[in-house]
């Protein structure tokens, strides 16, 4: 099997969002670029730039404008730089080993988008005007029923491919655009190069669009966790939707994650929505099956709220003190098969505690490897054992170094916020 083919890649990969805005003071593709060799050796494999085409300009937010609201599909902001700056960034990831994905956005434009003076009739229409889309007055809906403005759009799509060598795309609001578009489009992109392509949607709600993407996201898990925390409700909610989601299956993935460019700005940093459970909720969505998704400046952390349509650069004057943390996550994530997101190789097994209402466990296993991960979800510290057949033998602590041997007792004293992650590789 080539091991280069996304097919094969997106089963150990992880992806690292990067909002080139707020990234560096520049907030340039070069001074990105820059960052890559620190990102390389904590274990990203996958980045993931927000938009990267021209903002629109009429009936923009802020000073400088939604990413998210394009007037051109097929050129680059000049606020991060050229197209030749771009080609020189994913080359120079792809010498490091990176893949790059970027965000497509579909659905909606800007409302000064070179079509709408060019092919007005590729939108939607609504008072003799532009169809504004739901809630957000700088955009403006495209018309899936219109076959020339598809073709156009696959034709954007095949733009970047081919004059950038870019390996998939993260594609924006991938249910609010036609599912028979994403059917037409991705094997017509494939005739280039085989791609990855990850959704925003949720699996559970958009079972169709399951069958094309190669991952979607797991907002319903976004919202129920940080409303778990919150409203202090049952670990056994938590259960019960990732039953829901391991129904699914894994003809395709998901993603976890505890923050995104849209979370950190409209709903508060991680920290607001996890606190004590931040860390634990961070190590869930890393060993858990499916991909971990991290956003810029999660390795600090960030502690703020980043403006959306304004310069607000990431404050790195202080050291990175997660990156340890997301290193070893990452690196057992990428090289223990039982962690492998989308192989029914891999079983997880959820495990018995005396302590199920506030401790959440459980171990993958593929074959004789195995990862077990135990996460204090409660706001207290808490003394139990894990009461499963499913775990004995000698293990290894992935963070300490420590070895442990279940057979002789599976007792722990967490304090709030604790984690433990153990492996046992062949």
């Amino acid at each position: 099997m080539n091991m280069d083919l996304p097919q094969e890649w997106k089963h150990t990969t992880n992806i690292y969002e990067v909002n080139v805005r707020q990234y560096t003071k520049e907030g340039t593709f070069k001074a990105f670029e820059k960052e890559m060799p620190r990102l390389k050796n904590m274990g990203v494999k996958t980045l993931w730039f927000m938009p990267i085409t021209p903002i629109a300009q009429l009936n923009k937010k802020g000073n400088l404008g939604s990413p998210y609201a394009a007037s051109d599909y097929t050129s680059v902001n000049p606020e991060f730089g050229t197209l030749d700056d771009f080609k020189h960034l994913v080359n120079e990831a792809h010498r490091l080993g990176f893949k790059v994905i970027i965000d497509w956005v579909a659905n909606h434009t800007g409302w000064d988008h070179i079509w709408t003076k060019t092919n007005p009739e590729f939108y939607l229409k609504e008072n003799n005007t532009f169809k504004m889309a739901s809630g957000m007055d700088d955009i403006i809906e495209l018309d899936y029923q219109n076959e020339e403005m598809r073709l156009k759009m696959i034709e954007a799509m095949k733009f970047w491919i081919k004059e950038t060598n870019i390996d998939g795309f993260r594609c924006d609001l991938a249910s609010w655009v036609t599912v028979d578009f994403w059917e037409e489009a991705r094997p017509e992109l494939e005739k280039i190069k085989p791609l990855f392509f990850i959704g925003e949607f949720d699996e559970l709600e958009n079972p169709e669009y399951g069958k094309i993407f190669d991952a979607s996201y797991s907002w319903k898990w976004m919202h129920k966790s940080a409303d778990f925390y919150k409203n202090n409700e049952p670990i056994s909610e938590l259960v019960d939707l990732l039953r829901k989601y391991s129904q699914i299956g894994d003809s395709s993935m998901r993603a976890w994650f505890t923050t995104n460019h849209d979370e950190n700005s409209w709903n508060g940093t991680e920290f607001e929505k996890y606190g004590d459970i931040t860390k634990p909720m961070a190590v869930f969505s890393a060993t858990w099956n499916g991909i971990p998704l991290l956003y810029s400046g999660q390795e600090l952390p960030n502690l703020k709220r980043l403006e959306f349509f304004e310069k607000d650069s990431i404050d790195w004057t202080c050291d990175c003190k997660m990156a340890d943390f997301y290193k070893t996550l990452l690196n057992l994530k990428s090289l223990n098969p039982a962690l492998r997101g989308g192989d029914p190789n891999v079983v997880t097994y959820l495990l018995n505690t005396s302590a199920n209402d506030k401790i959440f466990a459980f171990i993958r296993k593929n074959k004789w490897n195995e990862v077990l991960v135990v996460l204090n979800f409660s706001k207290e510290d808490v003394e139990f054992s894990i009461e499963d057949e499913n775990v004995s033998g000698i293990f290894n602590n992935v963070f300490d170094g420590g070895k442990r041997d279940f057979s002789n007792g599976k007792s722990f004293t967490f304090k709030v916020s604790d984690y433990a992650v153990f492996e046992n590789k062949i």
